[in-house]
């Protein structure tokens, strides 16, 4: 078997993510207008990717509107798409950071910096595994086109509008999952539960639907009760001058059973201390809901053989003079309907006087683990690596779903360390040079002429 990957492939690869990550592609809707939707830092990221893509050789289009690009290489009618998201969640006010998240570090044999998992890194890996096969001079039977999306963490915008106007791929794969590859990947449901304010309380804890938040702020008269009962919970808090905020742990909604959820525990010590338990949202999160994170004790338990339990993450909670607000994702089986799980949400929201809206659906995936795309995907990774693992469901959404014939495949191992959505993301540098292998082997398998 040839080895594509050469060290000058590496160095580069290193380098345009160094690039790459130090551009922060958080979402800012205050900053948008016409060809830029989501702010100058998504755009300026789609700008300087499809620079480096025309730099390494590739045609490039950017989308005048702004939501979307892409770069191809090759020729013929079947279009092999990769599927990328440049957009990241913030960072901001995050705990745990050791170094700035968008000045990239490179120490002990690791670049760390937001997005270096999730999806920049892995998204230059696959660029770079396909620049190699062209240095190679290898030719390719079929356009191997790179999509560029910009708003993947929020509402696929940017994907949704490449599938409005732009032409569908034959086959592909998102490297923004684990490997070996994702064959099935559950409903995806984002929702807010609103009901009456209050004057008494005022929060505003989590934020991004698909992060467990890790703190939670209370500022008020009840600063001492509430500590006292944080402290018979156990939880964690930390006191400051002006409040108190409640810690957990964050990671993706799709784990959120491995997560430790602020707003829900700060929840539970307002109710163990008697504290605005008149109020239906703290009522439901702190004495209903409390470190469910399946979502059983609020809707029923939900699950499958093919793809297991319901998660539910408690995002958010808003609580101003006007209005409570609550924020869920719900990561629901492939055999679940989804009208099943709204009517459970509506019915029982309303008994606790919580009006339900929809915010983000994305209907489950599902490729049969015998077709062409997923036996070479799987060959491929199990020649080069040893590894016979099982294709697997996966409770998380990537642009796969978004396509037909697509699937999710790498690029993290099953060994990775993960730091998707938390602080001090990372990623080893020998696992990216060999992921860049992986995918270099499997586009010539997938696309190159013999």
């Amino acid at each position: 078997m040839m080895t594509f990957i050469k060290e000058e492939h590496r160095q580069q690869a290193v380098a345009a993510l160094s690039h790459i990550v130090a551009i922060p592609s958080v979402l800012d809707e205050t900053d948008s207008h016409p060809g830029q939707p989501f702010g100058a830092g998504c755009l300026k990221a789609l700008e300087e990717t499809l620079a480096i893509c025309q730099k390494l050789g590739f045609r490039t289009f950017q989308d005048p509107e702004g939501y979307y690009g892409y770069a191809e290489v090759g020729a013929g009618t079947e279009l092999f798409g990769i599927l990328c998201h440049l957009d990241v969640v913030p960072a901001e006010g995050q705990e745990g950071w050791l170094t700035n998240p968008f000045e990239p570090v490179i120490q002990d044999g690791k670049i760390i910096a937001r997005g270096v998992q999730d999806d920049k890194g892995p998204t230059m890996a696959a660029l770079f595994g396909v620049k190699a096969l062209m240095d190679a001079g290898v030719e390719f039977n079929q356009r191997v086109r790179f999509i560029f999306g910009t708003d993947e963490e929020n509402l696929w915008r940017c994907i949704n509008r490449y599938n409005e106007k732009e032409e569908m791929i034959t086959a592909g794969f998102a490297p923004d999952s684990k490997f070996p590859l994702t064959f099935a990947e559950k409903g995806l449901l984002q929702v807010y539960l609103t009901g009456a304010g209050s004057n008494e309380l005022t929060l505003a804890c989590g934020g991004a639907l698909n992060v467990v938040p890790d703190h939670a702020e209370y500022r008020g008269a009840s600063q001492d009760l509430l500590a006292t009962a944080l402290d018979e919970l156990g939880y964690a808090y930390e006191e400051h001058g002006t409040g108190l905020s409640v810690l957990g742990k964050s990671v993706h909604s799709k784990l959120a059973p491995k997560g430790q959820n602020a707003v829900t525990r700060l929840a539970q010590g307002l109710v163990k201390a008697g504290l605005f338990t008149e109020l239906s949202g703290v009522t439901l999160l702190g004495a209903v809901i409390g470190e469910d994170a399946t979502g059983a004790s609020f809707v029923g338990e939900f699950s499958d053989e093919v793809s297991g339990p319901m998660t539910m993450n408690v995002a958010s909670l808003s609580i101003t003079p006007e209005e409570t607000r609550i924020g869920l994702d719900f990561r629901y089986p492939v055999t679940l309907e989804k009208e099943t799980l709204v009517k459970a949400l509506t019915e029982k929201a309303a008994t606790y006087g919580l009006t339900y809206h929809e915010h983000d659906y994305l209907a489950p995936l599902y490729v049969p683990v015998d077709s062409p795309l997923i036996t070479t995907l799987l060959a491929t990774y199990r020649e080069l690596t040893g590894d016979q693992t099982e294709p697997f469901v996966n409770g998380g959404a990537t642009f796969a779903r978004a396509m037909t014939n697509c699937v999710a495949f790498g690029a993290m191992f099953a060994d990775t360390p993960d730091y998707v959505h938390q602080a001090n993301e990372q990623w080893s540098l020998a696992s990216f040079y060999q992921v860049m292998e992986i995918y270099a082997e499997t586009i010539y398998r997938m696309c190159g002429k013999k």
